[in-house]
């Protein structure tokens, strides 16, 4: 039975949707079947990991709204042991069309009943939001990993990232988890980025990963090529920094 682990943050551009990606080909090439959700109508997800978003029958918009199962939104990847439900800018609609159905928080979870037996992870890219696209996400999942830049908004975004969690604990899921806190875009030269590191370690030390993702180029270029990082540059420091917090996740689940 598939881990489901959603990654979040309302901040965009922290590095959310390079980390999932990353982390489920690491996943992958580890020998865990896994299968990445795009849950960001902006679709990053799927084009990072070579999806042609003209040519889909069926995306998770498509799941989400009871147009299609799961199982009939899932493509297989070139890369080992990674699937992916994409997402395009029709996903966007769910927001509203969710409004008037009932347990639309759920919707998620329920479509992904059918298929968690058939892979041991399942990563889910969220939307840089705390909508319903998002809360469906944390029902869905049994911990969330957490990507944030380092520096001082994004200290105040995770206070507010830690108090939704908190209540999809108590309203819809009780058994979710903060699986960690994962850096990145981490220059140890800069101060501030020690400094929030350091601030970091006094409340949330036993959540933060020991590995952090620097700035690096070529983990900037590879989703134009529609691969993860392993496959465009396996020698980056980006593609040994994601190997290694994948190799943490599965010393913690």
């Amino acid at each position: 039975m598939a881990k489901t682990i959603a990654f979040t943050n309302q901040k965009g551009g922290v590095g959310k949707t390079t980390s999932a990606i990353n982390i489920a080909s690491a996943l992958g090439i580890l020998g865990k079947k896994t299968l990445l959700i795009d849950s960001d109508p902006q679709g990053n997800a799927s084009s990072g990991v070579g999806v042609r978003k003209s040519q889909l029958s069926h995306t998770t918009y498509d799941v989400l709204i009871g147009r299609c199962p799961a199982r009939d939104a899932v493509i297989h990847t070139e890369f080992k042991n990674l699937d992916v439900m994409p997402a395009t800018m029709s996903l966007a609609g769910a927001e509203f069309e969710l409004a008037d159905i009932e347990k639309r928080e759920r919707r998620l979870s329920a479509a992904l009943d059918e298929i968690k037996a058939d892979y041991d992870f399942i990563i889910i890219d969220c939307p840089p939001s705390l909508g319903m696209l998002t809360i469906n996400a944390l029902v869905a999942s049994d911990g969330t990993i957490l990507p944030m830049q380092c520096e001082y908004f994004s200290l105040e975004g995770l206070s507010q990232m830690m108090m939704t969690i908190k209540q999809v604990k108590k309203l819809y899921n009780p058994d979710l988890a903060l699986t960690g806190i994962l850096l990145t875009m981490y220059n140890g030269r800069l101060n501030l980025s020690m400094q929030v590191v350091d601030e970091l370690k006094k409340y949330y030390a036993s959540k933060l990963f020991k590995n952090t993702i620097v700035r690096n180029v070529r983990l900037s270029e590879a989703p134009s090529y529609g691969k993860p990082i392993q496959y465009y540059d396996k020698y980056a420091k980006g593609a040994d920094a994601y190997d290694s917090v994948a190799k943490e996740i599965l010393e913690r689940i």
